[in-house]
């Protein structure tokens, strides 16, 4: 008997497909409460979403026109999902059909719920792509996902197995070293002790972290571990960095770019750039590290800027997904989003 398809439901933030849905996709990510909790309680949530997005579109448009017009996040994320099935089927010989849910932009939960119970699909694997977790990215995407079953009356058609964290997965800290080891290479060796390594995350606000949410322990677990794995490559200076800051909020630091320039006045003339909470290229790399933060560390006279190319696609990294869905296989199912989930 042919053993049923088990889906694989991979969730993100998303982002605008084109200019046009750049507002659609502000006005999203600024009323929710579960990243940004704007003062006022919902009502005024809204109200001063509104305004900031009002204020901000005509030049978040010009970033991603800066890009190419919209977020790459569609087709890295179609490819890590497509590359991690791919492996999965050949390793334990069973069929896999791959779902994206996005917390702010389309498919959403219920885009993606609807479209596996079309598929027929029963068992679920939802799978996290936020390495490590917040309860403003991951947390915020499985409540979504929980409210999507019942708003699609779907509660209960699956068994779902829920990753929510990988932050320490020995193929993810592996790929992710090769890609620094491959950045740093490109430097002469005569210059090579002189390279600072400064890993950059998203940031998260301060308010997240001041009720213990587990993401800054997170993020500085995954820079130990690729330094150790590095070895006798790392470079003596090592940094960690927070990018991304936006709104009227306090955010957790310090800011990536206050790095650069402080380097740069210690008289830091090579720097290579880790995106560390990043597993694709989407606005934060191509328009705020190599544009922005590269504008930043000339101005700090830094004379060599480099970042580490994203995982996007990296074989070593889809492997690492495939071996993070097959693990998850093997822990019990629930038809409740809530009760797998460990955070």
């Amino acid at each position: 008997m042919t053993h049923p398809p088990t889906g694989i439901l991979a969730l993100n933030l998303g982002g605008p497909r084109n200019l046009d849905d750049v507002r659609p996709f502000l006005t999203r990510l600024f009323a929710d409460r579960e990243i940004i909790r704007l003062p006022g309680g919902a009502l005024g949530q809204r109200l001063l979403a509104g305004l900031i997005v009002r204020a901000r579109l005509k030049s978040v448009q010009r970033n991603y026109a800066s890009i190419g017009g919209g977020s790459p996040i569609y087709r890295h994320t179609a490819a890590q999902l497509d590359g991690a099935a791919r492996r999965l089927a050949a390793r334990l010989g069973r069929g896999f059909r791959t779902y994206v849910a996005f917390r702010y932009s389309e498919p959403t939960s219920d885009d993606a719920l609807r479209a596996m119970a079309a598929d027929g699909i029963h068992e679920v694997v939802v799978l996290t792509l936020y390495p490590h977790y917040s309860t403003a990215t991951t947390g915020s995407s499985l409540r979504e996902l929980d409210r999507a079953l019942h708003r699609t009356g779907l509660a209960r058609r699956f068994r779902f197995r829920v990753v929510d964290r990988w932050y320490d997965h020995p193929g993810y800290i592996d790929a992710l070293t090769r890609r620094v080891r491959d950045a740093l290479d490109t430097w002469p060796q005569d210059r090579r002790h002189r390279v600072v390594l400064l890993f950059s995350a998203h940031s998260l606000p301060m308010s997240f972290v001041e009720e213990g949410d587990p993401y800054p322990a997170h993020v500085a677990a995954t820079v130990s571990a690729v330094i150790r794995r590095l070895g006798a490559d790392a470079p003596a200076r090592c940094q960690l960095g927070y990018q991304s800051q936006t709104g009227p909020v306090r955010w957790l630091g310090p800011r990536s770019e206050h790095v650069l320039r402080d380097l740069g006045r210690a008289g830091a003339r090579e720097v290579l750039l880790v995106p560390v909470s990043f597993v694709s290229d989407h606005i934060e790399t191509l328009y705020e590290v190599d544009q922005l933060f590269a504008d930043a560390a000339r101005r700090a006279g830094i004379t060599t800027f480099r970042r580490t190319r994203s995982l996007n696609d990296d074989p070593g990294f889809l492997d690492a997904l495939a071996d993070i869905v097959a693990g998850a296989l093997d822990a019990p199912a629930s038809e409740e989003v809530a009760l797998c989930a460990s955070a």
